[in-house]
């Protein structure tokens, strides 16, 4: 018998944002994101839209709560809820970068530091060598002069989008950071260890003395071990979330 696409591209569709009400959940469960913080990933169906929740706390996103929304932020015509006014973050990454599948934006309280001072994060053990030698910190204000913080706008979210580059995460001064992924495990793996390895840091620091990161080649070799694990994590934070 012949296979429907149509059939198969709604089925994809249903299990994607399945995946986004889980990564909402999650995310809330692991304490990587609170009443505020999003996440999204890239339409199955039509790679220049994206799927994310309505505006609401992602411990209480739905299905019914996900929208549509096109690189310019609009749902489809009739869809009149309000949606996130930092959704700019996610469609100027999906603009720039075709291989992003997935993005979670997080104000996650152990990486503010980090994004507002002159200490770097960087991977202190092997489930952070996604960090790499370190991300890159966007500072609204070299741009845009004093703000509320947020990415209102497209040109907000494009100069965030550029210090991403090709990278894992982006840290936001006083404000939070970006990660992103080509799949949504992956990039909820890494918001929740991009928090983790925050607090570790800290830790590390508080101790005195030097602190003895991974080097880049530990990170890369670190980082391809762990990437193909990453449904073990992702099936028991989902398991935990969604039975919570």
């Amino acid at each position: 018998m012949a296979s429907n696409p149509a059939r198969g591209g709604a089925a994809a569709l249903r299990k994607l944002i399945d995946d986004v009400v889980a990564a909402n959940r999650i995310l809330a469960n692991q304490g990587v994101l609170d009443a505020y913080g999003h996440v999204s990933a890239r339409h199955p169906l039509d790679p220049k839209r994206f799927l994310i929740s309505r505006s609401l706390a992602p411990e209480l996103v739905t299905a019914k709560d996900i929208m549509d929304l096109d690189y310019d932020g609009n749902p489809p015509k009739g869809d009149s809820r309000s949606s996130y006014l930092e959704r700019f973050i996610h469609a100027e990454v999906y603009r720039a970068r075709p291989d992003v599948m997935a993005v979670v934006h997080s104000h996650a309280a152990s990486v503010i530091p980090f994004a507002s001072s002159q200490i770097k994060l960087r991977p202190i053990y092997h489930m952070s060598g996604f960090l790499g030698s370190g991300p890159s910190v966007f500072d609204i204000r070299r741009k845009f002069g004093n703000t509320d913080m947020l990415v209102r706008n497209r040109a907000q979210g494009l100069a965030l989008a550029r210090i991403l580059g090709n990278d894992s995460i982006a840290l936001m001064r006083g404000h939070g950071y970006v990660a992103v992924a080509a799949s949504m495990p992956v990039a909820v793996y890494r918001a929740i260890f991009t928090e983790r390895n925050a607090l570790l840091q800290q830790s590390a620091l508080a101790m005195g003395g030097a602190v003895r990161f991974l080097n880049d080649e530990e990170a890369v070799l670190a980082e391809a071990s762990v990437r193909g694990t990453i449904t073990r994590p992702w099936e028991l934070w989902r398991k935990k979330a969604l039975s919570a």
